[in-house]
């Protein structure tokens, strides 16, 4: 009885520091960064001496705002291109399900099973032997969406299996186009499902490497530029373009988190208030 007993209370002081080590584990490198990207000695920034000589040097940079833009206009065109077509594909498979549901889907998966720089070499391939094409950013987008696509099904998948289509017959019986059914009743239902479809998407393309690597040619985007510049070493522009990001995904998480909380947006997010009422 006493050993069990002294278990039992040595259980939770041994939870509390398995998560206090993980929460290091995972969040110290970002904190060290913050601090080298605004420390004169930004390599062992101890203690800090501030300046924001590196944020400076990376707004200067042109080669960084070019990979920029190119980054930002791959991961939009991706993810609009991704979602688009994951929720007309979703919508036929769980729509109008019939006996060649399970080969479409198997299909429409695969490109989870085929590695990314097999995907890159397969579409340089196809591009610079068939098409006589060169890098080029329309490419990159076409590659990213296929290995994106897969993704973007499974997330509005989770969505769409629980829609009630009886709702869009509903509409139908009472005069409504396809068109209008789908906006005014379908997409209201299921918009949190295509948001996060979009959010993965643009992640994943938008730090996408090995793809864009092959089919972009000379074109820059931030990975490609931040892979280059590790050959030469760790610059401090890398620790402002780290920090810089990082900042961009927490303030978007933190106002995820306060609207879901304020129920302004729901993101499929029930409030406590409600659940206990249902």
């Amino acid at each position: 009885m006493a050993k069990g007993n002294i278990a039992r209370k040595l259980q939770k002081p041994a939870l509390i520091g398995t998560m206090l080590i993980c929460y290091l584990f995972l969040y110290l490198p970002i904190l060290h960064i913050g601090l080298g990207s605004v420390s004169k000695n930004y390599s062992f920034p101890y203690p800090p001496q501030l300046t924001w000589a590196t944020f400076e040097k990376l707004a200067e940079n042109t080669l960084y705002q070019t990979a920029l833009g190119n980054s930002l206009l791959i991961g939009v065109l991706t993810a609009l291109l991704s979602t688009l077509l994951a929720c007309l594909a979703t919508m036929g498979l769980l729509r109008h399900a019939g006996r060649h549901t399970v080969k479409f889907l198997i299909l429409f998966i695969a490109p989870l099973f085929v590695a990314e720089v097999l995907l890159g070499l397969s579409s340089l391939i196809f591009n610079g032997l068939f098409l006589q094409l060169g890098g080029n950013l329309f490419s990159a987008i076409l590659a990213n969406t296929v290995h994106c696509f897969s993704y973007a099904l499974l997330i509005i998948a989770t969505q769409l299996y629980r829609y009630d289509w009886r709702l869009d017959d509903a509409a139908m019986v009472f005069g409504a186009t396809p068109l209008r059914t789908f906006f005014e009743v379908t997409l209201p239902l299921i918009w949190p499902g295509l948001f996060g479809a979009f959010i993965v998407c643009f992640i994943m393309a938008f730090n996408n490497l090995e793809i864009s690597f092959y089919l972009l040619g000379a074109t820059p985007t931030l990975p490609s530029v931040a892979w280059g510049a590790l050959r030469y070493g760790i610059k401090p522009e890398l620790y402002a373009l780290a920090s810089g990001v990082n900042v961009v995904v927490f303030l978007v998480l933190g106002v995820m988190f306060v609207l879901m909380r304020t129920g302004a947006v729901r993101f499929g997010h029930k409030p406590e208030r409600e659940r206990s009422a249902i």
